[in-house]
This record gives C-alpha cells, sequence and structure tokens, in this order.
C-alpha cells in the first residue's frame, strides 16, 4: 500500500445501493442534472454577451461566459488590445452553444462588429480616446483596426512631425481619436496627431512666452525644404529660411545641414499669435565682410566664382558672403546692350578688378574690361584718320550705317558717304547686318568714342570725270529704272543716275515714258558739288524740230531773186573783196 492510501478509511455510512441505482437522499438523477442546469446561465445562440477571459496564450484565449464549457478564441483578433489578462471582461459573439464535439463556439472580432458601429460614432460625438491597431501600410496613409472596422489613418495625423519611415508604426497598437465619419460608405478616419496637439499647443504658448529676438537655443532639424529648414525647439517648431542658412548664397539647404541634425540657431523674430518663430544659422558666425582684408582698395584685382547671372550683370564670390557685381557694362569696352549671358556663366572662375568698395554699405562693384587696354587711349595710333580698315556691319538707321572695328571701336559711315553716284534712301539698299565692309578713316571723336568713316572715298570721285562726259547739251542712252511722283530715276552708264521730271518724259507720239524703258536722253543740266544730272528725253526730238523750223523761218524770210546790195569800198580792195565781186557777178549774169 502506498503512502497516498494507506491513511484513507471508507465511509462507514455511505449508501452503495443508491449510489448503483443513481439517486442520492432520496433525489433523481433527473433532478439533479435540472438543479445542476439551473445553476449555469441560459446561452441564446447569436447573441453578444459579456464573457471573462480565463487563459490567454499565443494562439487561443478560453472566455469564459457562465456556461458549462468554456469557448475558445483565436488570439488573433485580440491582436488590438495586446494588454489582455486573465481576468479581463471581453464581450462574445455566441456563434454555437455546442458544436460537434460538445464545445461552446465564441467569436470576439463579431461581438466587436456587432456594436462597431454604434461605438465609432459615439467615440467621435465624445471626442473619446480609443485604441487601434495598425493592420498595413495604403497610400497616403495606414489601415488602423478600430473596434473590427478598419480605418483610415492619413500619414500626416501619425505624429506632429514628418514621418519618413510608414514600416515602423504596422503592428503597433496606439490611442486614436476618430476625426470623421462618412455615414453613407461607412468610412471612418482617426488620427493620433490630434491627440498629442492640444498638449504641444500648451507647451507651444509657454516656450514662446520664454522667447526673446537674440536667444540661441538648441535644436533638431525636423524638415527640409527649398526654401528652409525646420528646426524642432523641444515642442515648437522655426523656421530658417534659405538666406539666413549661410552668409554665402545656398541653393540647397541639404549642403547646408542634415535630418535630425542637433543645431544652435538664434531667435530672429517671433509672432506669438500665428506660433510663428524665425530662426537664423549664419547669425552665429561673424559677417564675412567683418573678416574682409582691410588692405583691399580700389584698383585691386580679386579671383571669385560666377555665383547668379542676370541680364544687367553677374554676381561673383570673393570669399563665402562677400560678394561683388559686375555691371554687364563692365564686360566689356563695346557700347552695344549684351546681356551677362554673353560673358560669363554660373560656375566661372574669373579675375576682376576692383571698381567700387563701400565696407559699410558691404557692397563692391566689379569690372573685367579693366583687364585689357581701352582701345580709345590710343586710338589715334591704330586708327589714324586716312586708315583703311574692315569693319563688321551692327545696325542701321536712317542717316547711316553704324561698323564696329573692334570689340569697344565703333564708327558711322553716313549715308552720304557710302556712295558717289546711287542715290541711296536707306543703307539696307546697299549692305546688310552682320556683313564686313572696307571703311576710311574720315574724323576721329575721341571724346565721345566715335569715328566718323567712309565707304566711297575709297574710290576716286568720278563726278571729276562725269564733268567732262556728260556736258550740257550731251545725249545719253538711259534706262528709267524708277517712276516717281516727281519724275524719274534714270540709270546712266558707270552707275551714275540722272532725274527728269514728267515733261521730259513725253515721247515724240505723245506717250509717256514708262519704267524699264531704254531712251535717249539730253543733259539739261550737270551738278558737280550736289552730284545731281537732270535730263531730258523730249528735247532729243524736240530741239532738232525747233532748229529745222527757225532754219525754215529764216530762209522764208530771204527773197529768191534779191539782189546783194552794193556797197561803196575802199579803194583798196582786197583779194577778198574781189572774191565777193567775181561772186556777185556770177549771180547777175545767172540772173540774166
Amino acid at each position: 500500500m502506498s503512502e497516498l492510501t494507506k491513511n484513507v478509511q471508507p465511509l462507514q455510512d455511505f449508501n452503495w445501493d443508491e449510489f448503483e441505482n443513481g439517486t442520492v437522499a432520496n433525489v433523481s438523477k433527473e433532478e439533479l442534472d435540472k438543479a445542476y442546469d439551473e445553476t449555469l446561465n441560459k446561452v441564446s445562440e447569436h447573441q453578444v454577451v459579456d464573457g471573462t477571459v480565463i487563459s490567454v496564450d499565443k494562439k487561443e484565449v478560453v472566455v469564459n461566459i457562465g456556461y458549462k464549457s468554456d469557448g475558445i478564441i483565436p488570439a488573433s483578433e485580440f491582436r488590438y488590445n495586446p494588454d489582455l489578462k486573465a481576468g479581463d471582461t471581453v464581450e462574445v459573439y455566441v456563434e454555437n452553444a455546442e458544436d460537434k464535439k460538445g464545445q461552446l463556439v465564441l467569436s470576439h472580432k463579431k461581438a466587436r462588429m456587432s456594436k462597431s458601429w454604434e461605438r465609432v460614432n459615439a467615440a467621435l460625438d465624445a471626442q473619446e480616446v480609443i485604441q487601434g491597431y495598425i493592420k498595413c501600410r495604403t497610400k497616403g496613409g495606414m489601415i488602423v483596426d478600430v473596434f473590427g472596422i478598419e480605418a483610415f489613418l492619413p500619414g500626416s495625423q501619425i505624429d506632429v512631425h514628418p514621418i519618413r519611415d510608414y514600416d515602423q508604426f504596422v503592428g503597433k497598437t496606439m490611442e486614436f481619436k476618430v476625426v470623421k465619419i462618412n455615414q453613407e460608405f461607412r468610412n471612418v478616419v482617426v488620427s493620433h496627431k490630434a491627440l498629442i496637439e492640444a498638449e504641444l499647443e500648451a507647451q507651444k504658448q509657454e516656450i514662446i512666452s520664454k522667447l526673446e529676438k537674440g536667444q540661441i537655443l538648441e535644436g533638431v532639424v525636423k524638415n527640409i525644404t527649398s526654401y528652409g529648414v525646420f528646426v524642432d525647439l523641444g515642442g515648437v517648431d522655426g523656421l530658417i529660411h534659405i538666406t539666413d542658412l549661410s552668409w554665402g548664397r545656398v541653393d540647397d539647404p541639404h549642403k547646408v545641414v542634415e535630418l535630425d541634425q542637433k543645431i544652435n540657431v538664434v531667435i530672429l523674430d517671433f509672432d506669438e499669435e500665428k506660433k510663428r518663430i524665425a530662426l537664423g544659422l549664419k547669425q552665429l558666425t561673424p559677417h564675412p565682410w567683418d573678416a574682409l582684408d582691410p588692405n583691399l582698395k580700389v584698383g585691386d584685382h580679386v579671383k571669385g566664382k560666377v555665383v547668379v547671372i542676370a541680364d544687367y550683370g553677374a554676381f561673383v564670390e570673393i570669399q563665402p558672403g562677400v560678394e561683388g557685381l559686375i555691371h554687364v557694362s563692365e564686360m566689356s569696352w563695346s557700347q552695344h546692350l549684351r546681356s551677362a549671358q554673353e560673358f560669363l556663366k554660373v560656375g566661372d572662375e574669373i579675375e576682376a578688378v576692383i571698381l567700387t568698395l563701400d565696407r559699410d554699405e558691404r557692397k563692391m562693384s566689379l569690372g573685367i574690361k579693366q583687364l585689357k587696354e581701352d582701345p580709345w587711349e590710343a586710338i589715334e595710333v591704330k586708327y589714324p584718320v586716312g586708315s583703311k580698315h574692315s569693319a563688321k556691319v551692327r545696325n542701321f538707321t536712317n542717316f547711316g550705317v553704324f561698323v564696329e572695328l573692334e570689340e569697344g571701336v565703333d564708327g558711322l559711315i553716313h549715308i552720304s558717304d557710302l556712295s558717289w553716284t546711287k542715290k541711296v534712301k536707306h543703307p539696307s539698299e546697299f549692305t546688310q547686318v552682320g556683313t564686313m565692309i572696307d571703311v576710311i578713316v574720315l574724323d576721329i571723336d575721341k571724346e565721345n568714342r566715335r569715328l566718323s568713316l567712309g565707304h566711297k572715298q575709297l574710290e576716286d570721285n568720278p563726278w571729276d570725270v562725269f564733268e567732262e562726259k556728260y556736258t550740257v547739251g550731251s545725249i545719253h542712252e538711259g534706262k528709267i529704272t524708277e517712276l516717281l511722283e516727281k519724275g524719274a530715276v534714270v540709270s546712266l552708264d558707270e552707275n551714275v543716275e540722272g532725274f527728269a521730271t514728267p515733261k521730259h518724259l513725253v515721247k515724240e507720239d505723245g506717250s509717256q515714258a514708262q519704267q524699264g524703258e531704254v531712251l535717249p536722253f539730253k543733259v539739261i543740266e550737270f551738278n558737280k558739288d550736289s552730284k545731281r544730272i537732270i535730263l531730258s528725253h523730249s528735247r532729243t526730238f524736240e530741239d532738232p524740230q525747233r532748229e529745222e523750223k527757225k532754219a525754215a523761218a529764216k530762209k522764208a524770210r530771204t527773197p529768191k531773186n534779191d539782189t546783194p546790195k552794193i556797197e561803196n569800198v575802199a579803194a583798196s580792195t582786197t583779194l577778198g573783196d574781189i572774191d565777193v565781186l567775181a561772186q556777185l557777178k556770177a549771180q547777175m549774169e545767172k540772173g540774166e
């Protein structure tokens, strides 16, 4: 006999007959079963009841609802509540009071679903703080299990700080507030940020109330944008504008600071009402102008990098935070309007000359044309009067052609100095912009940096020859090249042109001469000084007719048998006189 049973004694008064017959103290087994059933809860299927957690493990949760058997629920239905423990009261849905195995079948998920919509709406109305389980990521945010309903948590509502890694929140249980419900589509939006904003607002107010301009604080870089950097000052954010990051120009704030970097900043300004704080980083270091070489002066050469280009000029950084402006007019000795982009580009490393320097205003102007000799300093040597050169046509005016002999040296060819013979109405008839033209220097205006140039002077004046050829009364063949209201332009030889008025364009048949006709023209006026030749086609046939009429009229006035009058002659008759007398005698004899 074992130690466990050696001291056990049977009951002396136990009625073994009643036990075998199923009766105890004259009570039947049916009555005992009925009494036992009455001690248990009456459970109806498909209803929600409260139950007590008996045990919890990784796979299942055992729940007692006061029924003759306990229900087993998958632990996954309680993921939203990781703090669940034995003794907690939970809602369960009775799916089956007794399955084939005699097991009570319960569901916590369905119990939650049956009341979740009412709970969610009540939480919105009461601004209640609820718990939810973050199931997964989705576009723009996260999916959260709230009372068994899948609610949407926008990325902007996860925290007051921008979130860079959403995956770190998946699988976590967090507190939320319901901020929006779409009753029609049963969509629920929750926020975690809303829980901490009220607390942060109070913190912000307290922090801002203690701020002072010029105060230096430590902060953490929380966000970097194209226009500046947001810094967390311990519950309140401030902005360092991109211009306050460095004394030098900053094109990308990422080159100056990094996310989560701890930095010291100075308070520049703040607005208690709008909760805006302007911070500065560059103000913690001395201004570079204060560290500029005190011996630097106007006329010195400096080296730098082009950091900004505009049409009017270029900004050159000679050391971080110290810039000088090269105006476009100081980039070339040329006086033509040009943009700075034609000379420089961002990133160029250049040398320049200091033109002005104002340390108080922290301004400096530079020049690069001064690195080259001013071509006008010795203009008389390189371009003396009478010298011949080749120049580039830059532009036209009604009175002439502007040309460039070299960069910075311009000249004007007056329209009257383009051609000896051709009457040029506009320079575009004679040449084109961008072409090269031969010129001769006529005059130098050093003060106004202008040269008077000529083109026709490269040849001898043909009017000296024309004076002998186109004498008044001479007749030449010409072609009508242009008809005007006051007359016609007539092209003669040697590219010289004459002019004929309308009355001198009448042809022998009475018709008017037309453009393109080649006709004989008589010179009726020649003026060498004004280079003018006046022509007439009518006079080529009118003058001979007029001479013939004069001759005929004269002949008509003289009688055919008119006897020559004999005048007394001196005794000393000359040989000429004898000849006249001989002719007279012959006429008289012929008359007889």
